[in-house]
C-alpha cells in the first residue's frame, strides 16, 4: 500500500488522527509562543465525505460556524462583520481590524480574478466539464509573499485543493502545510467536504472519496486535557449524514446568504414556513435561527420551536454546545 489509511467516515478519521498523534507523537515543537505534540506527513482518506460531522459530545463542536464558515467561503467574502460574529476569536488575527487575509480562503477561490474575470472554482468545474480525466483541476490557496511578513498573525494552513472526476465521481483532496488535529481539522474537514458537494452538485455527479494531507499534523499542548476527554468518550448513536439537493445551485446558496445576515443583524426571526427552498436547506438556516437567539436574546433559552427546525444531529450538537440555554424539560 503507498496510500494512507482509508476510513468510512469523518468521525472515524478524526478520533484516529487524535490517538496517533497522543500515544506516539513524533516530535514537540515550540513556535510563535505555542507548545505541540506533532506527526509530520499525515494522511488519510473518508469514503464518505458527505459524513462530514463527528459527534462527539467532549468535542463541543459550534456547528453554526462549521456552516457559516463553510458559506463564507463560498461566497468570496474576506469580512470579519460575518465570521468573526460566529468566531470572535478570529478578530485577533485581523491586522486592520475589517478583513482577515490566510484565514480567508473565500477570495482566493471563489473571487473573479484576471485574465477571464472568473474564479478559480469556475475555472476548474469549466475544465472537469471540458476534460473529465484531467488531472489540472486544483485551486491554490496559500501565497508565497504571506511568508514575507513575519508579524502577520494570519496565513493560510491550506496550499490547495484539487478535485478529479473518477467512474463519475467527484474526488477532492486537501494539502495543508499544518492543520490543529482537535480545532482546525474538524473545521477544515466540515468546510472542504461541503465545497467538494457543492461542486458535485453543480456538476452533476456523484461524491467521491475525499483525501486530507498534511505536513505538520499537531496537537497544542494546552488542548492535551480536552483530547484525553475526547478519547475516553463512549461512541454515541450516528445520526447519519444528509446529503445537498441533487438539484443544489448558487441561487440556494444566495436565499441561504440572504437569511443569514438578516438573522446575524436580528432583523427577522426564522420559522417553518419562511422560505420556500429544499428541507435541507431550510435546516440550514435553522441553524442560523438558533444563533440569533443565543446572540440576541442572551437571557432566554433557545425556544423548543426553533429547536424543533433542526435534523436531529444538529439539535444533539447545539445541545451539546449550549447546555445552559436549552428550553425547560430538555436535558442534553
Amino acid at each position: 500500500m503507498i496510500t494512507g489509511p482509508v476510513f468510512g467516515t469523518f468521525t472515524d478519521a478524526y478520533l484516529a488522527v487524535l490517538r496517533e498523534i497522543y500515544d506516539q507523537p513524533s516530535y514537540s515543537t515550540v513556535t510563535r509562543a505555542k507548545t505541540a505534540i506533532e506527526i509530520p506527513n499525515a494522511s488519510f482518506t473518508i469514503q464518505d465525505p458527505i459524513a462530514r460531522t463527528p459527534y462527539v459530545a467532549a468535542r463541543r463542536a459550534n456547528i453554526v460556524f462549521n456552516h457559516a464558515e463553510a458559506l463564507w467561503y463560498l461566497s468570496g467574502r474576506d469580512d470579519l462583520d460575518m465570521i468573526a460574529h460566529y468566531a470572535p476569536r478570529l478578530r485577533g488575527l485581523s491586522e486592520n481590524g475589517t478583513t482577515l487575509t490566510g484565514t480567508a480562503y473565500g477570495p482566493r477561490l471563489f473571487g473573479a480574478s484576471p485574465p477571464d474575470d472568473r474564479s478559480q472554482f469556475d475555472r476548474i468545474l469549466a475544465l472537469l466539464h471540458d476534460d473529465p480525466d484531467t488531472k489540472r483541476a486544483t485551486l491554490l490557496i496559500m501565497r508565497p509573499d504571506e511568508l514575507t511578513d513575519q508579524a502577520n498573525p494570519d496565513v493560510a494552513c491550506t496550499l490547495g485543493l484539487q478535485f478529479m472526476l473518477r467512474a463519475g465521481r467527484l474526488q477532492a483532496s486537501a494539502y495543508m502545510r499544518g492543520n490543529d488535529a482537535m480545532i482546525g481539522l474538524y473545521g477544515d474537514t466540515f468546510a472542504f467536504t461541503f465545497i467538494q458537494e457543492f461542486a458535485a452538485r453543480l456538476l452533476g455527479v456523484e461524491v467521491g472519496t475525499y483525501a486530507h494531507h498534511v505536513g505538520s499534523m499537531h496537537i497544542n499542548t494546552l488542548d492535551l486535557a480536552k483530547v484525553e476527554r475526547i478519547l475516553a468518550e463512549p461512541p454515541h448513536p450516528d445520526f447519519g449524514p444528509a446529503a445537498m439537493p441533487s438539484a443544489t445551485c448558487w441561487a440556494d446558496l444566495r436565499v441561504v446568504l440572504s437569511w443569514e445576515e438578516r438573522l446575524r443583524r436580528d432583523q427577522v426571526a426564522f420559522g417553518p414556513n419562511s422560505v420556500d427552498l429544499d428541507r435541507y436547506w431550510v435546516q440550514v438556516i435553522a441553524l442560523f435561527e438558533v444563533h440569533r437567539q443565543l446572540t440576541h436574546r442572551p437571557d432566554q433559552p433557545i425556544t423548543p420551536e426553533a429547536l424543533a427546525l433542526l435534523r436531529p444531529g444538529h439539535r444533539w450538537l447545539v445541545e451539546q454546545r449550549w447546555p445552559d440555554r436549552m428550553p425547560a424539560g430538555v436535558t442534553p
